[in-house]
């Protein structure tokens, strides 16, 4: 167990967390501003990038590359210099860092060793993009980036399936027509909104069922980083509504509701009754 008084004995090593904004400059706080200032050194995804931020903001800092492939090898330096008392500045190229971005392990490698941590409140574009879909927030869910490899990717697809909140992918612009396509298959006619250049001046909500923003995406080829914010599951309420379907009827039932696909529909027939996805498959093509 731990208790951290961020405030207390600040001469000791503190490392901050500093969002970065996602597009419009103007929307670093006086805070981040001032934390970067008094900062010793500012730990740096990308340097050229936060060369650039700093540079605006007329500020001449020590900087240090800490970035997804050198996090590994960093880390023994960085905890050094925060145990010997300095203020350390971490930022990602954009946004919060640890959220899709380089910063968990540091942060993590720091409370082991009883570093204060202490994180700015800032840009987030998952939490803009939730916000502005006009889907339910309540609840929801954060995924991130979907994974690359196909079946990694499956598996992924199956777990956002089970979900009965609104979810939150991450995704660039070379894949995002793919994904909404594969989404579309998956989830039918859910609400759901495209986000792109956020806070920029080109930022744009696309709002819809999947099927319309697939349609849309297909006649209007898009650039820049992508948030898709996906209505969740409609949750059953009292009796189970499949009980007293046979197997081909609960897929056929599926498919009519959701307006997916056959396969669709037949993975999520095999997770709202617990069976092998084989098993409803057989049963389902058994009588055609």
């Amino acid at each position: 167990m731990q208790i951290q008084k961020s405030y207390q004995n600040e001469n000791r090593g503190i490392l901050y967390i500093v969002p970065t904004p996602i597009g419009n400059l103007e929307d670093i706080t006086y805070r981040a501003l001032r934390i970067l200032t008094e900062a010793d050194v500012v730990l740096a995804e990308d340097t050229r990038n936060t060369g650039k931020l700093l540079h605006h903001f007329e500020l001449k800092k020590k900087m240090i590359s800490y970035h997804e492939h050198n996090k590994v090898s960093r880390q023994a330096q960085i905890i050094t210099m925060l145990q010997e008392g300095q203020k350390l500045a971490l930022v990602s190229d954009a946004g919060m860092p640890g959220i899709s971005d380089p910063g968990y392990e540091m942060i993590q490698a720091a409370i082991q060793q009883d570093i204060h941590i202490v994180v700015l409140p800032g840009a987030n574009a998952a939490i803009t993009a939730l916000v502005g879909s006009g889907l339910p927030t309540d609840t929801f869910f954060f995924y991130g980036f979907l994974p690359r490899k196909a079946k990694d990717r499956e598996l992924a697809f199956d777990d956002l399936a089970k979900l009965d909140t609104t979810f939150i992918l991450y995704e660039s612009p070379h894949r995002i027509e793919q994904t909404m396509q594969d989404l579309a298959e998956r989830y039918g006619n859910r609400q759901a909104a495209l986000v792109r250049e956020l806070t920029k001046k080109y930022e744009e909500y696309i709002r819809g069922t999947l099927p319309e923003i697939v349609k849309w995406l297909s006649e209007h080829p898009i650039k820049g980083e992508c948030c898709i914010v996906v209505e969740g599951r409609e949750e059953q309420q009292g009796e189970i509504w499949w009980t007293d379907l046979t197997l081909k009827e609960h897929v056929e039932q599926i498919m009519d509701k959701e307006g997916c696909s056959s396969k669709a529909a037949i993975k999520q027939a095999a997770q709202d009754r617990q069976l092998p996805k084989r098993d409803v498959y057989s049963a389902f093509h058994l009588e055609e």
